[in-house]
């Protein structure tokens, strides 16, 4: 599925995506998460063995919500999990300069993410729902 522009304008600002992931019980577990938009694709990345990553080894099916108050866009759709080290430190470096610019972005990969086993989310769309972003709630 691709994304509206009005969709990818309000996504490529520096919010925050709850992720949901389903644990192996039934029920849903959430993370806020860094994101960003690479075409019609939504990339995040975790360190290898969080409660997420497991459950993503087992039940590929997520959702996010990116929300401002009350204007947001739901995604729904299945992630691929991206094991390659390298590939899965520099999503993680150029999520962090997303978030934090580049010469702290620098400095947490250095210090924190280069000691990690990263793996990278990507999330295909299945299913976009967009609220309050044409100015009306």
């Amino acid at each position: 599925m691709i994304l509206s522009e009005t969709a990818r304008r309000f996504l490529n600002e520096p919010r925050f995506a709850t992720l949901a992931t389903i644990n192996p019980n039934g029920s849903v577990q959430q993370t806020v998460m860094w994101y960003l938009v690479r075409g019609d694709m939504i990339v995040m990345n975790t360190a290898r063995g969080r409660k997420k990553d497991r459950n993503l080894l087992r039940d590929r099916r997520v959702s996010i919500c990116v929300e401002d108050g009350y204007r947001y866009v739901t995604i729904a759709g299945e992630v691929a999990l991206v094991e390659d080290q390298a590939m899965a430190q520099r999503d993680i470096a150029e999520l962090a300069e997303r978030y934090h610019g580049a010469a702290q972005a620098a400095q947490m990969v250095r210090d924190q993410f280069s000691q990690q086993e990263r793996v990278s989310l990507v999330l295909s769309i299945s299913r976009v729902d967009e609220r309050g972003l044409d100015g009306k709630e």
